[in-house]
C-alpha cells in the first residue's frame, strides 16, 4: 500500500484543473435514485475540493451502455442530485470528446464543479483507447482516482489516462478501501474468520483459495454452500447448484488441510417449494425432492455465532440466504447483528463488501457497526486475491 501515490491533503490545487474519477453507478428507477450511498460517500472529498477552489471535472460510469448513448443510463440525475448537495455551481458536460475538448473545459471558475456525462456512453473507454485517454487527459491538470470498485478494470478513466497526466494520486475513498482488506489479508489480528456467500463457488475460487492460507475458519454459506453438499452426497432436492464442482471443492479441503484452516458448511437450512411463500427449518438429511435451500438453519447460525464471538477480525461476502423475501432473510440479519455487537463491545475488526451483502444488511431494523464497508465488487474480491490491480499500478 505504501507504494501508491495517495492525494496529500496539504496540496495546493487552488485553481487546478482535477480529473475526479468516482464511481457514482447507482440505482436508478424511473430517472429516481434509489440508493444513493455511493454519492454519499463521495461528497466530503468533493466539498473538500471545493473549498480548496480546484476546478473540479468528474467522471463516472452508470451500468453498461457498450458505446450507446441509452438515455436510461445517463447522469442527468446524479447531476441533479450533485446540484442539490453541492453549495457551487454545477455544470453537466453532453458534449463530444474531440479535438476541441481541452477548450470546452477552459472557462469554468475556481470551486466549479464539472460532471461529464456517462463515461462509457464512449466505446473508446472500455478499449482502454489510448487517443481518447490523451484526450480525456489533457482537460486536467491533476488526476485522481477515488473509484477502488473500478479499478480492476483496464479502461481509460483508470488506467491508460495516467499516461498522459503527471500529478496522479489515490483518493481518500480509495485509500480506506485498501487500508480496510489489509486488516484482513496483511495486518491481520488472528483467529479470522471469513464468510463467503453468493451462488456460484466457480467465481469466488481464486480469492477462497487465496484465503485459505491466511485465515482461521471459512464459512461457506447461499447458495454456494449447495456445490457442497452434493460433494458430500446431501440431498439438495431443487436447489441452486453449479455443475462440475466436486474437483474444485476437494481441492478446497485439501488445501485447507494444508494450512489449518477450519471449513465450516451448514448442518440445517430453511426450505421452501418456492422462491415466495414461507420456509421450514430442515436438517440436511430431510430435504425433499421439491424444495429448494433459500436460508441457512437455527443450529447454523448458532455454531457461526460462536465463531464469530470467538474471532478477532472476519470478512464477509455474500448473503447467507435469499434476502429478497423476508422469510429467508433471518440468518443474513443474525450474521450482520453478531459481527455488528463484537465490532462495538469488543473491537472486533470487521469487513464487509459485496453489493448483495450490503443491500441485505439494509433490512436490518437496528442501528448495526462495522468496521468498514466496501461498495466494491470484483476489486474488492481481485484485491483480497492478491492480484495487482490495473487502476492502482498506474498510481504507484
Amino acid at each position: 500500500m505504501d507504494k501508491i501515490n495517495f492525494f496529500p491533503d496539504n496540496l495546493d490545487v487552488q485553481n487546478q484543473k482535477i480529473i475526479l474519477r468516482l464511481d457514482l453507478n447507482v440505482p436508478i428507477i424511473e430517472k429516481r435514485i434509489t440508493d444513493d450511498t455511493r454519492i454519499r460517500l463521495c461528497l466530503p472529498f468533493i466539498k473538500r475540493l471545493v473549498e480548496k477552489k480546484a476546478k473540479i471535472i468528474i467522471v463516472s460510469h452508470l451500468g453498461r451502455p457498450k458505446g450507446d448513448k441509452d438515455p436510461n443510463l445517463s447522469l442527468i440525475p446524479i447531476y441533479k442530485y450533485l446540484k442539490r448537495k453541492l453549495e457551487t455551481n454545477v455544470y453537466f458536460f453532453t458534449g463530444n470528446f474531440d479535438n476541441e475538448l481541452k477548450n470546452k473545459f477552459f472557462h469554468f471558475r475556481s470551486g466549479e464543479v464539472i460532471l461529464v456525462e456517462n463515461i462509457r456512453y464512449f466505446k473508446e473507454e472500455m478499449e482502454n483507447d489510448e487517443n481518447f485517454s490523451k484526450k480525456l487527459a489533457s482537460i486536467g491538470d491533476i488526476y485522481i482516482n477515488d473509484a477502488f470498485s473500478c479499478s480492476h478494470r483496464k479502461q481509460s478513466s483508470v488506467h491508460k489516462i495516467t499516461k498522459f497526466i503527471d500529478k496522479r494520486y489515490a483518493g481518500p475513498l480509495l485509500k480506506k478501501e485498501i487500508e480496510a482488506i489489509n486488516l484482513v489479508i496483511k495486518e491481520k489480528k488472528s483467529p479470522v474468520t471469513c464468510i463467503i456467500g453468493g451462488s456460484k463457488i466457480s467465481t469466488k475460487i481464486n480469492v477462497i483459495s487465496s484465503l485459505i492460507e491466511k485465515i482461521n475458519n471459512l464459512i461457506i454459506v447461499g447458495a454456494m454452500a449447495n456445490n457442497f453438499f452434493v460433494y458430500k452426497n446431501l440431498m439438495v432436492g431443487k436447489s441452486l447448484i453449479e455443475s462440475n464442482t466436486k474437483e474444485i471443492i476437494r481441492k478446497i479441503y485439501d488445501k485447507a488441510r494444508k494450512y489449518n484452516c477450519n471449513i465450516l458448511i451448514p448442518e440445517d437450512c430453511v426450505v421452501g417449494t418456492g422462491f415466495e411463500g414461507k420456509g421450514k427449518n430442515k436438517n440436511l438429511d430431510q430435504i425433499q425432492h421439491n424444495e429448494i435451500i433459500l436460508d441457512i438453519g437455527s443450529n447454523t447460525v448458532k455454531k457461526i455465532k460462536k465463531i464469530i464471538n470467538q474471532s478477532n477480525t472476519v470478512l464477509w461476502n455474500g448473503p447467507a440466504g435469499y434476502f429478497e423475501n423476508k422469510n429467508f432473510i433471518k440468518g443474513t440479519l443474525s450474521i450482520a447483528e453478531c459481527i455488528s455487537k463484537n465490532t462495538n463491545e469488543k473491537s472486533l475488526i470487521s469487513v464487509l463488501g459485496g453489493g448483495d451483502t450490503l443491500a441485505a444488511i439494509k433490512n436490518c431494523k437496528n442501528k448495526l457497526y462495522f468496521t468498514h464497508l466496501s461498495t466494491a465488487g470484483g476489486a474488492f474480491l481481485e484485491y483480497l486475491e492478491g492480484k495487482d490491480l490495473p487502476g492502482l499500478s498506474v498510481l504507484k
